[in-house]
């Protein structure tokens, strides 16, 4: 039984949502129908516990990102994952793979069906027994072609009232943009004329939370998910969920409040779940997703990929040692989740409030030479800015002003991977960035999608026969990214929420060290970023030996060479 503090919460955060809305008696329904919904849960299964250590990691993958003719996808993934990754990987993000009529995904048609080419659901839970799976909660919006807007347009269950459509009078000067289209579609439906609101493309309609029963559809949906074996949820683009006059509709208040509600229920529930929001935000905004320790229990480290990757291309830590210092350190139940790749692009909107104008400038013309497309928001003066650079990791960090001919490619992409592994939170490295896969032109020809060049799929038998080959690129790229994760396992200090110290060492130089939760290990991480031997001075510093290289040991008193762009793991013990 759920206990009556418990009950308080749900009550509590339900009348913040609906209050100006709702009646008290249908706040009420709403909570019992909510409890009802757990207990009926908790009926059916045991406790079951996540375990977060410096052994999670997860790969970020489509359920087809490696195919055959053979079988279906994700019978295709898991064998490969068997073979290849099983040792790397506690944790797999599968994108989203329901029937979808765009964005890669996330125009989602059904969220009760697994997409047929994908596989089934038995799949998904086949591979749940021996990994934690990870599973996107598209839960802003809905596919113009699914069952939901079909139903929607005929007053009919289940769909009916669950998109948002505003009137002529409605304000929407202020509202933030992540997107250049036309956001609102006039329609005449229901006698009337009415706009459609679509954040994301004309194929994604947002949905209408200030219908509770829209709330309560994802409850089901994420009880449903979790049933089929996944128990970490990723909340796609929360931050544009409610909608208010006059506003800039992003991360207000009820948006937060339904990440609370989410939170609280997934806590009651017998099987240990997490909860990430996905805001591609100014840092500030970003971290206020973890509320006061009781909304995401874990949020994408958005800042990190366009800082790390702006100080390898311009051989500076400035920025880099700046917001590494000021970034705050995660408590106990919170966690950032590290990244430098996904299946989108590098985001821009992260580097707000810490990359000068100038500075930004000079990252944008240096992304477009090494081949970047750029995806465009509208802001309130009708003018665009970047949105994000679409661009592989691989051939953002292929070239630089000072290495034109692209000389130390090779070093500046592991040592970038080296330092998002060891940084405080969890790793998440994308599928294609394990081969060091290159921009898919041939794809961005044929869609004209600026996203589709990090979107590459591989063939089963190509990728195997490549990863066989010690000399060809994928091997050295998956034998080196392989290395820092075998490593990061058995370290203490790599543990998630492990204490975090930045070291200032110049600007040539990022480093900062780590101390396991019990004082025990204590590993500094040190990587050149530049394209000359540099020589830190470091003092009182004790006897390390370097994780990446056995034969590297460091005395107190010894002068430290680094070649360009290496990394070392200097640990205590």
């Amino acid at each position: 039984m759920i206990i009556q503090k418990d009950q308080k919460k749900i009550i509590s955060i339900l009348k913040k949502i609906y209050r100006q809305i709702l009646p008290k008696q249908n706040i009420d329904l709403l909570k019992n129908e909510i409890v009802q919904l757990i207990e009926d849960f908790n009926k059916k299964n045991r406790l079951n516990k996540i375990n977060i250590s410096e052994k999670t990691s997860l790969v970020i993958s489509y359920g087809d990102n490696i195919y055959s003719s053979q079988s279906s996808s994700m019978k295709i993934f898991q064998k490969f994952f068997q073979k290849n990754l099983e040792k790397l990987f506690d944790t797999i993000h599968f994108l989203p793979f329901y029937p979808s009529s765009s964005d890669s995904g996330f125009a989602v048609k059904d969220h009760y069906q697994i997409d047929k080419k994908i596989g089934k659901w038995s799949d998904l839970k086949k591979i749940s027994k021996s990994k934690k799976i990870m599973a996107d909660v598209v839960i802003n919006h809905a596919s113009a072609r699914g069952l939901w807007f079909k139903n929607f347009l005929k007053k009919k269950k289940p769909g009916k009232d669950y998109f948002l459509t505003v009137n002529s009078k409605f304000n929407t000067s202020k509202v933030v943009r992540p997107r250049d289209h036309k956001l609102l579609k006039k329609i005449k439906i229901f006698e009337k004329n009415d706009y459609l609101w679509r954040t994301f493309s004309p194929d994604q309609i947002d949905l209408n939370f200030k219908n509770p029963s829209v709330l309560l559809r994802f409850i089901k949906i994420i009880i449903h998910l979790i049933n089929n074996g996944v128990t970490i949820f990723r909340l796609d683009a929360i931050a544009y969920l409610w909608k208010q006059n006059g506003t800039k509709c992003i991360n207000l208040s009820q948006t937060h409040e339904i990440i609370k509600l989410l939170r609280v229920v997934t806590s009651l529930l017998n099987i240990q779940t997490l909860i990430i929001t996905e805001t591609n935000l100014p840092e500030k905004e970003n971290l206020s997703y973890f509320g006061k320790n009781n909304e995401a229990n874990w949020v994408y480290n958005f800042s990190l990929p366009p800082l790390l990757i702006h100080a390898f291309l311009f051989e500076n830590s400035l920025y880099l040692n700046q917001w590494s210092r000021k970034l705050p350190s995660t408590k106990h139940g919170n966690c950032y989740l590290n990244f430098i790749a996904s299946h989108d692009g590098i985001g821009i909107r992260p580097t707000e409030g810490i990359l000068n104008e100038k500075s930004l400038s000079s990252f944008l013309k240096r992304l477009k030479k090494n081949g970047s497309k750029f995806s465009y928001r509208k802001v309130q003066n009708k003018s665009k800015k970047v949105y994000e650079a679409n661009i592989t990791v691989f051939d953002a960090l292929k070239k630089s002003d000072f290495d034109p001919k692209g000389l130390f490619f090779l070093e500046r992409y592991i040592s970038a991977h080296a330092i998002m592994v060891s940084f405080e939170g969890v790793p998440a490295v994308y599928f294609n960035s394990l081969f060091g896969k290159s921009n898919d032109e041939a794809k961005y020809i044929i869609t004209g999608n600026n996203r589709d060049v990090n979107r590459y799929k591989w063939n089963f038998n190509n990728i195997t026969t490549k990863l066989r080959d010690k000399k060809s690129k994928q091997s050295i790229f998956y034998r080196n990214i392989g290395a820092l994760l075998e490593i990061k396992r058995k370290q203490k200090a790599f543990h998630p929420n492990a204490s975090r110290i930045n070291i200032n060492l110049g600007p040539k130089i990022f480093c900062f060290k780590r101390i396991s939760k019990d004082k025990k290990q204590s590993i500094i991480c040190i990587t050149n970023l530049s394209s000359k031997i540099q020589t830190p001075n470091f003092k009182k510093i004790g006897n390390y030996k370097d994780l990446l290289n056995s034969n590297l040991k460091f005395r107190e008193g010894n002068s430290l060479i680094l070649k360009p762009f290496q990394t070392l793991w200097l640990t205590n013990n």
